[in-house]
């Protein structure tokens, strides 16, 4: 029985080894086989494996081995990414969960908090600012000096334009809270006509006493370009003085002949330190400007006495078109004074 068993053996490898047809046979024996030894069980247990995830091979004439594969590549790398994306998901989760608790304590409990501390204190809301602190020690610096500077800052003045009506029946102090100066910004503009200023060196001198740290901007006047005894002669064209983080910019109006206010080009020389403030932030100065002679009105803007124009929407309306273009008084004289050829007809 036993070499008949051995032969059957033979034979089935030598067809497994000539084509498909003796290898699904021997497969079938092989599952008839360990279905008797060792039971059902087993044998659903690699079913269930399937055929790719284990290999059979031979050891010997009778005896085959079954080795199950390693777990492949692709399922740990999916169980990674897996596990990546929980994290991130639970991270936005945990970071959306915040910025909304942060969103609710700064617009609806510090709201209400603050509206109960402005209540029970009486306190005035945003007159701690520095853009309204500078104006302020600007004004009481140009005040005890007779300086008679006027806002000129565009958008202040359309604020005020605005509510124009509210800033009339506003008396000295009796603003509670801070609409207009408190605005942010980096710069508030002042104007200052230059033949009312009558101590210029003094009022640089104390401006620097009071803790502002000044830039004076000169430049060649272009009235006396044409005078060779007087041509060069500088005049003051900007003033820049900055307190803490917030600076006044002072601009020099000077009178030309056409009965009109003329500042001049705010040039940055060698010696300038170009990181002392935002320059290009700057709304007066870029190029030479002329304007209307502005009638002046007082008005109380935040609690502080300021000069604006008495007209605000005329000066805004001039802002964009106000760039001036200088006449080359050199040139222009130097064209009239080359003497013009005589031209002589002859008749016959």
């Amino acid at each position: 029985m036993f070499e008949q068993g051995r032969e059957s053996h033979i034979e089935i490898f030598e067809r497994t080894r000539r084509g498909s047809e003796g290898h699904c046979r021997l497969w079938d024996q092989c599952v008839r086989r360990c279905r008797s030894a060792k039971g059902s069980a087993r044998f659903s247990q690699h079913r269930l494996l399937g055929k790719q995830d284990y290999l059979r091979i031979q050891k010997d004439e009778t005896n085959w081995g079954t080795f199950t594969r390693q777990p492949r590549e692709h399922h740990r790398l999916m169980s990674r990414i897996n596990k990546n994306v929980i994290l991130a998901l639970l991270t936005l989760t945990s970071s959306a969960f915040l910025l909304f608790q942060l969103y609710y304590y700064k617009h609806y409990l510090s709201a209400k908090n603050g509206a109960g501390l402005s209540k029970s204190k009486g306190s005035q809301i945003g007159f701690d600012s520095i853009q309204w602190r500078a104006v302020k020690k600007f004004i009481m610096l140009t005040s005890s000096q007779n300086v008679p500077v006027f806002l000129i800052d565009p958008l202040i003045l359309e604020l005020i334009n605005k509510n124009f009506e509210q800033v009339k029946n506003t008396s000295h102090g009796s603003a509670s809270e801070c609409k207009f100066l408190c605005v942010p910004r980096d710069f508030t503009a002042f104007a200052l006509q230059y033949h009312l200023w009558k101590n210029e060196e003094g009022w640089f001198r104390i401006a620097e006493n009071m803790g502002f740290q000044c830039l004076k901007i000169e430049s060649k006047d272009p009235r006396l370009d044409g005078i060779d005894s007087l041509s060069g002669t500088e005049i003051p064209l900007h003033y820049i003085c900055k307190l803490a983080a917030h600076a006044i910019h002072l601009v020099v109006f000077h009178e030309r002949s056409g009965n009109y206010l003329w500042h001049g080009h705010l040039r940055l020389k060698g010696h300038i330190d170009r990181k002392f403030v935002p320059f290009r932030k700057l709304q007066f100065g870029r190029y030479p400007g002329a304007f209307d002679r502005p009638e002046l009105q007082q008005v109380t803007v935040d609690g502080l006495v300021l000069l604006i124009p008495k007209d605000p929407v005329h000066f805004l309306e001039e802002v964009p078109h106000s760039r001036f273009i200088e006449c080359r008084y050199k040139e222009a004289r130097a064209f009239f004074q080359v003497p013009v050829p005589q031209v002589y007809t002859v008749l016959d």
